[in-house]
């Protein structure tokens, strides 16, 4: 769907940073940083450890408990 928006500054430099980092158009990074901001507003969710988990980004694997210590195992 084409339409025009008046978008801040540090937006337009957020998405175009994300649309050069991920190899898509413009429109695709806004439609990208768009749904992830809705889906990140959904359901707030408390941690009962100390430290706030990062939030899994889509295309980036995932970092589990097994592979830590395959990796660490790995060590010389």
């Amino acid at each position: 769907m084409r339409t025009t928006v008046k978008l801040d500054d540090d937006a337009v430099a957020i998405a175009k940073e994300t649309a050069e980092e991920t190899g898509i158009t413009l429109g695709q990074a806004i439609s990208l940083l768009i749904r992830q901001a809705a889906s990140a507003n959904r359901s707030p969710v408390e941690y009962p450890g100390r430290f706030k988990p990062f939030p899994e980004r889509p295309g980036e694997p995932l970092i589990t408990l097994e592979l830590v210590n395959r990796l660490r195992d790995e060590l010389p």
